[in-house]
C-alpha cells in the first residue's frame, strides 16, 4: 500500500518464513481435503483464515522495524543539541521502556509544563527529534520521549492493552521525579499515540494526574481505519474480529480534562473528519480544535502557527481561564473556539 501511517509505508512483511508458512498451510489443506472431505475442510479453512486475520493484524498495525534498523539505532537528543538523560521505566508486567528525559535548565524545569511524547505506529522516538526540538525551543517545556514496548530499545511486544499499560507506567514514573511540576503534565500523542493518550485520559484515576491532553492527526478507531484503508465492506466485519480496536470515539466521551485536537486538513491517511468527530464527542468542557489547511499526516508540525496555537492552549490551561481565544495564532490555520455538544 502506498499510504503512510506514522511516517512509513504500511506493508505486510514478505519474508521467506511467511511464504513458507503459507505454502505449508496450503499443502496441509489439500491433504486434509483428500482424507476428510469438503465440509470439514471448509470449516478448518474458515477457522484458519479467522485466526490468521486476527493475529496478522499486529503485523499490519505495528511497525517497530520500519524504517530499517529502527530496533538497533535510536537517534539521541544530543544530535539536536538538546540536554537529556536516558531513563528506563519499568511497567507492572515486567516490561522495560526506553525513554529520553529532555529537560529545561534547572532553574526553570520546575515551573514549565512537561510533555509526554507518544509517537506513531512506526520507527522509534528518535525519528521525532525535530518536532521535539520545536517543542523544547518554542514552548520551553520539558519532554519525556518514550518508545512503546517492542519499539526501539524497549522490551516486550506491542499490543493495545500493552501500550495502555506503558502510558500509565510513564505517568507514574513522572511522579517519582522531583525536578518537574506535577500539576503541569501534558500528554501528547500523534496518530497511534493519540489513541494511547485518549485511553489514559478516559481513566478516571489517571485523568487526575495530568493537566491536559494534545492529540494530533489521530483516528476514531481501528475498525473505522480498516474501512478507509482496505474497503468500505470492512464495516461488515464483526468488532470482535479485530484484535486491536482503539475505540477512541467511545472513550473520548469519558474524558473531562482539557483537550486540544491538532488536525492537518491535507491528511490523506487519517481523514480529518475523524478528528472533527473526536472533537465533537469529547466530554471535556474545555476543548479546542486547531486545523491547518496544508498539514499532512506526518508534517502538520511544520505549519505556521503550530507552536503558537499549542502555546495559547497551554496558557489557557495554566490560567484555568474559560475565555475563548480572540484570534487565530497565525494566518495558515483555522481556530475553532469551545463549543457545547
Amino acid at each position: 500500500m502506498s499510504q503512510e501511517f506514522g511516517g512509513v509505508p504500511i506493508t505486510i512483511p514478505r519474508s521467506r518464513s511467511v511464504f513458507a508458512i503459507l505454502i505449508a498451510g496450503f499443502l496441509a489443506i489439500l491433504i486434509f481435503y483428500y482424507y476428510y472431505g469438503s465440509i470439514l475442510t471448509l470449516s478448518v479453512l474458515i477457522t484458519i483464515i479467522f485466526v490468521a486475520f486476527y493475529y496478522l493484524q499486529d503485523m499490519v498495525l505495528y511497525h517497530p522495524d520500519l524504517p530499517a534498523n529502527s530496533r538497533i539505532y535510536v537517534p539521541i537528543p544530543k544530535l539536536h543539541n538538546l540536554p537529556h538523560e536516558t531513563v528506563n521505566i519499568h511497567t507492572p508486567d515486567k516490561v522495560t521502556l526506553h525513554a529520553f528525559w529532555v529537560y529545561q535548565p534547572v532553574d526553570r524545569s520546575k515551573g514549565v509544563p512537561t510533555f509526554v511524547y507518544f509517537h506513531g505506529n512506526a520507527g522509534n522516538m528518535g525519528h521525532r527529534m525535530q518536532n521535539v526540538w520545536g517543542i523544547y525551543n518554542h514552548l520551553h517545556c520539558n519532554i519525556l520521549m518514550v518508545d512503546y514496548r517492542g519499539y526501539g530499545f524497549s522490551t516486550g511486544v506491542p499490543s493495545e492493552r500493552g501500550l495502555g499499560t506503558d502510558a500509565r507506567a510513564v505517568v507514574d514514573y513522572l511522579y517519582t521525579r522531583n525536578d518537574l511540576d506535577h500539576a503541569q503534565i501534558v500528554l501528547f500523542g500523534r496518530s497511534l499515540g493519540g489513541a494511547v493518550v485518549i485511553d489514559v485520559a478516559a481513566d478516571t484515576v489517571y485523568s487526575q494526574k495530568i493537566m491536559c491532553v494534545i492529540v494530533e492527526n489521530t483516528f476514531t478507531s481501528i475498525p473505522d481505519m480498516a474501512v478507509e484503508l482496505v474497503h468500505p465492506s470492512a464495516n461488515l466485519i464483526p468488532r470482535f474480529c479485530f484484535k486491536n480496536k482503539y475505540f477512541s470515539s467511545w472513550k473520548i466521551g469519558k474524558c473531562s480534562v482539557p483537550f486540544l485536537f491538532v488536525s492537518g486538513l491535507a491528511d490523506n491517511l487519517v481523514p480529518p473528519r475523524m478528528m472533527r468527530t473526536l472533537y465533537m464527542k469529547c466530554g471535556s468542557e474545555r476543548k479546542r480544535i486547531l486545523e491547518f489547511i496544508g498539514g499532512a499526516h506526518n508534517d502538520t508540525w511544520i505549519m505556521d502557527g503550530y507552536y503558537q496555537g499549542i502555546q495559547q492552549f497551554l496558557l489557557e490551561c495554566q490560567s484555568l481561564s474559560t475565555a475563548p481565544l480572540d484570534k487565530p495564532p497565525a494566518k495558515s490555520n483555522v481556530w475553532h473556539e469551545i463549543q457545547e455538544v
